[in-house]
């Protein structure tokens, strides 16, 4: 059975909280199996026979009216997060902080014109490199004062993304293949 991933937005910030326990909860009324939770930003990883795309849906409809907010949901397989973490751009540059990285994972993969998009913002020392559904981030002074944040972006593109830093992708893809 293969293993997903669901990145969720928005959760546990700004008042819109959802506890990691009723998250795999949630997970197992669904029908997904293993289903574990890494950090409390909402990441969980689950086996399901159905495709990232049935189990976002599923996973999206259920998340309804369990968060003071909407909850966005980007869901990923492991196989996807191998692909990730081997083309990264930045890690083949000498003198990367990898605590400096981070991936922004796409609802869907963006417009041709989207790495356009992205240039036009003055975004000082950051820089960007897209790949299909995904934008690798390097900030080098913290994603905290980057002008290419998650919001941004989103609003940029008109798609639904969210951010991982690079040590909790290496952290799911881990988790995902234990």
């Amino acid at each position: 059975m293969p293993t997903h991933i669901a990145l969720l937005r928005g959760v546990n910030v700004g008042g819109n909280f959802l506890k990691m326990e009723r998250l795999r909860e949630l997970c197992s009324e669904l029908g997904f199996k293993n289903a574990r939770t890494y950090v409390q930003s909402g990441n969980v990883i689950f086996e399901s026979a159905g495709s990232h795309g049935q189990c976002l849906k599923r996973l999206k409809g259920k998340l309804a009216g369990e968060t003071r907010l909407p909850v966005a949901v980007v869901v990923r397989t492991a196989s996807d997060l191998r692909r990730i973490l081997a083309g990264n751009p930045f890690l083949k540059r000498r003198g990367i902080d990898p605590s400096k990285l981070h991936v922004t994972f796409l609802g869907s993969a963006a417009a041709k014109a989207a790495s356009q998009t992205l240039s036009a913002v003055d975004a000082g020392d950051d820089e960007f490199r897209m790949a299909g559904a995904e934008i690798y981030l390097h900030c080098p002074n913290g994603y905290g004062q980057t002008k290419l944040s998650n919001t941004r972006i989103e609003k940029l593109l008109s798609l639904t993304a969210t951010t991982r830093n690079w040590n909790t992708v290496n952290k799911l893809y881990e988790l995902a293949t234990n």
